[in-house]
């Protein structure tokens, strides 16, 4: 189905990052795979291409250019190709906003330009051993004491963990808060500060090569110019920016669903059974039938979304809806995908392997879909 979304400068843009993966990614995915973290040199190489940071003014590096159709691209060519590992997905379609909207002039000087290089990678702190889903309860505290706040607590599930330069965290800055909404900042802790240490790199289930790590802070003194946004508004910041964040994964799962019926597509056709081509079995060509209308209709779903988001018109409950029914739809066919490739598909050092396992997170992060569904919900006034 022929998409129209699109303008001769996103052609150009998919040919840059299509080029960008084949050549700087794909070749080092099983080392990456195997090692569980990405080179930082391909970051640079990223920023050297006008891939991180394009929303960022143009006096800091950036193109000044609100689209999330470029984001969309990206995240499309990422898996078209094969790529694995690096986190542009974070920096640009998580983060972006809040280094755009929330940062002082003197933060942007600070910090804008390298993050649009390369050099500065970003991750966001929200998940806790004990506070996931639930982000009004996080417990890590920052605590005003002078010029600096004094941060302590533990996060978990920190994706670019390992290698993140400016880490967003959510702290409770007021304990005595009438609500626990109320009580939340964001702060921007550096790497090098004092008592701010990463542990262990996760041992996930799938994306193997996307760091992701606890990250702990002890009695970390934070200038009070790392403040991001407004004090005590934190939780706000979150719920307004969280959308963009559930978009960028309902893409992923389009773009993960539709190598997958290309990659089982390519099996079907190369993979002979009682002397013929298991692509003509009725039972597997319907599959592969159903499985490209769905991808079709999933991706009509997104685009109209991102044109939204485009617009200022997409809705927090709207973008749950993408992000629940997107990957709902995708893990059942890159389910389905796998059986078709028959035992083959339980090997490792087939694609759809990995697929497989890397798409089981999408129904977890950026909120479980059972959230997405209690938002929804409760929009219907339930």
């Amino acid at each position: 189905m022929r998409r129209k979304i699109f303008e001769p400068e996103h052609d150009d843009f998919r040919a840059t990052a299509r080029s960008f993966f084949l050549t700087e990614c794909v070749p080092h995915s099983d080392e990456w795979e195997e090692r569980g973290y990405v080179d930082r040199d391909v970051w640079l190489k990223a920023g050297e291409l006008g891939l991180i940071g394009w929303e960022m003014p143009e006096e800091f590096g950036g193109a000044d250019i609100q689209d999330f159709r470029f984001n969309a691209i990206l995240n499309e060519e990422y898996h078209a190709t094969g790529a694995v590992g690096i986190g542009l997905g974070v920096q640009n379609d998580i983060l972006s906003g809040y280094f755009r909207d929330l940062t002082t002039e003197e933060q942007k000087k600070r910090w804008l330009p390298k993050y649009v290089s390369g050099e500065y990678i970003t991750a966001i702190a929200m998940s806790e051993p004990g506070a996931g889903s639930d982000l009004a309860n996080v417990k890590t505290s920052a605590r005003r004491d002078g010029d600096h706040y004094v941060i302590n607590g533990a996060k978990t599930f920190i994706s670019n963990g390992l290698l993140a330069d400016l880490v967003v965290v959510a702290c409770r800055t007021d304990p005595n808060a009438d609500k626990p909404h109320k009580g939340i900042s964001l702060i921007v802790v550096e790497t090098g500060m004092e008592g701010f240490t990463r542990g262990r790199k996760l041992d996930k289930i799938g994306q193997k090569s996307a760091d992701t790590a606890e990250l702990f802070f002890d009695n970390v003194r934070v200038p009070v110019e790392n403040l991001l946004g407004e004090e005590n508004r934190g939780f706000y910041q979150l719920m307004r920016n969280l959308p963009a964040e559930r978009l960028g994964i309902a893409i992923h799962a389009v773009a993960q669903a539709r190598r997958a019926v290309d990659l089982a597509t390519s099996y079907a056709h190369e993979r002979k059974a009682f002397g013929q081509e298991i692509g003509k079995f009725q039972v597997n060509r319907h599959a592969l039938a159903q499985m490209r209308v769905e991808v079709d209709v999933m991706q009509t779903y997104v685009d109209q979304c991102i044109l939204d988001v485009n617009s200022g018109e997409l809705t927090a409950e709207e973008a749950a809806g993408a992000k629940w029914w997107a990957t709902e739809t995708q893990w059942k066919i890159v389910d389905r995908c796998l059986q078709l490739h028959g035992g083959y598909g339980y090997m490792n050092e087939y694609e759809i392997a990995r697929l497989w396992r890397d798409a089981r997170v999408q129904r977890i992060y950026g909120g479980t879909n059972e959230i997405m569904l209690d938002l929804i919900g409760r929009k219907l006034g339930f």
